[in-house]
């Protein structure tokens, strides 16, 4: 294979990605490196790693903010293995729903121990809650085997976690609820979470979480009061359960119980964290690598499977889009606030509406980084419960590829230049040729 071009993402076969999945934090060999030889480094002056810490050491607030979407959260973990590997550390990380899981594997164990801890997680729930799973080389055989078969065996991987469920994730109740019987809240589902509460518990190490050495904050749904709410480790010592509320999906999963209320996934309200992070007081310069899950960009679907797919894209993408352009506008308007108060002459400075735009002005500077999963052709409207292991695998790798391929542009960490203070990059826009400046 050619080696990958800067700016480009890599595009390779099941069996090559699987190489750079199993990194667990090391360089892996590139695609074009010969047998022996050292593994490919950028171009640039410095190594990757060195490079990039040294540009993010700028920032006062590291963030990685990861979207819901279920089974495609393993993209998620592939990105932070490529954080990982450069050297980058988030101070702050924020989830909703699987990026809630993924939140609790990164933040509960040492920096060292964060890759092999999610893709022991991976591993674990991406097999069949009961059944044995099928021989590996079977699974890779028949993803390979062309994309009707691909999609007939993922279709039928789909249907078996909605039958049985996922190890260590959730199984069905049984006897299934019927549609009028009162019960508990806590019971209100289709399927029972309890395996994942021990999942996250074996895990994960929640003193450290609660530690303070990275700021973690997860949203979720009162069901009461119809409130969108964040559990934070600046006002809350989080357990699983926090975990799990983000990520309760009704009527799959029922609405978790914390200090006497009942929560919901968050993304019911907002699959975006991106918000909490930038809108947060005191404000910080802060360079924040956004993970989505969904792209609002996609064909238009010519039958009913595929709308159902096209439905989730644009429900749970479009946030994010509306998030990134409202927090630029407003940014927009404090950072030209704060410039043009620099210019007022000292004799004003103490009148009432000098005082007040002080108030309001912000010179500080944001760098949102979008690293966005895209949806595969073989991929139906069930790709967020399709938890497949040779499925998982390519999406982690996606994400790893992303990340590279982002962490390869110069000067994409480094603080914008514009009237605004704000600038977002996404490396699939600047590849349509749309650029990576301000939007």
């Amino acid at each position: 294979m050619a080696q990958r071009k800067k700016g480009q993402v890599q595009s390779s076969a099941v069996g090559e990605e699987a190489v750079a999945y199993t990194g667990a934090g090391t360089q892996p060999q590139q695609a074009g490196d010969a047998p022996g030889r050292p593994p490919h480094q950028d171009t640039h002056d410095q190594p990757r790693t060195s490079r990039c810490s040294s540009a993010s050491a700028q920032w006062e607030t590291v963030a990685l903010t990861l979207q819901g979407g279920g089974a495609l959260g393993a993209y998620q973990a592939g990105v932070y293995e490529g954080l990982f590997e450069a050297g980058i550390a988030p101070n702050w990380i924020a989830g909703i729903s699987i990026g809630a899981l993924n939140t609790a594997l990164i933040a509960g164990n040492a920096p060292e121990h964060r890759v092999a801890r999610l893709r022991e997680f991976w591993e674990t729930i991406c097999q069949p809650a009961w059944s044995p799973p099928l021989p590996a080389f079977l699974e890779h055989a028949l993803f390979n085997a062309g994309d009707a078969v691909r999609k007939t065996f993922t279709a039928f991987q789909a249907a078996g976690a909605v039958v049985e469920g996922q190890k260590g994730f959730f199984t069905p109740r049984f006897p299934p609820p019927l549609p009028n019987a009162s019960g508990q809240p806590g019971k209100a589902s289709y399927y029972d979470t309890t395996p994942l509460k021990a999942t996250l518990e074996r895990l994960c190490d929640f003193d450290r979480i609660n530690s303070g050495e990275v700021r973690v904050s997860l949203g979720a749904v009162n069901v009461g009061t119809g409130n969108f709410v964040y559990f934070d480790t600046t006002t809350t010592r989080l357990r699983p359960e926090h975990f799990i509320a983000s990520g309760a999906l009704p009527p799959g999963f029922a609405a978790v119980e914390i200090d006497g209320e009942y929560y919901w996934d968050g993304g019911l309200m907002s699959n975006t964290p991106l918000y909490e992070v930038i809108q947060t007081t005191p404000r910080r310069d802060t360079l924040a690598f956004q993970v989505d899950l969904w792209s609002a960009r996609g064909p238009v679907p010519d039958n009913i499977t595929d709308v159902q797919g096209r439905m989730k894209d644009i429900q749970y993408s479009s946030r994010t889009r509306l998030v990134t352009d409202m927090l630029q506008r407003s940014q927009r308007f404090r950072h030209v606030l704060r410039e043009v108060l620099d210019r007022v002459s000292p004799e004003h400075r103490h009148d009432s509406w000098v005082e007040l735009a002080d108030e309001l002005s912000c010179s500080k500077m944001y760098n949102v980084i979008h690293l966005i999963y895209r949806q595969k052709e073989y991929e139906g409207h069930f790709k967020d419960f399709q938890f497949g292991t040779t499925t998982m695998r390519e999406h982690w790798s996606s994400g790893l590829q992303d990340i590279r391929a982002t962490l390869e542009q110069p000067g994409w960490l480094d603080k914008p230049d514009n009237d605004s203070g704000f600038v977002t990059h996404d490396i699939h826009r600047d590849a349509r040729g749309h650029g990576s400046g301000p939007k």
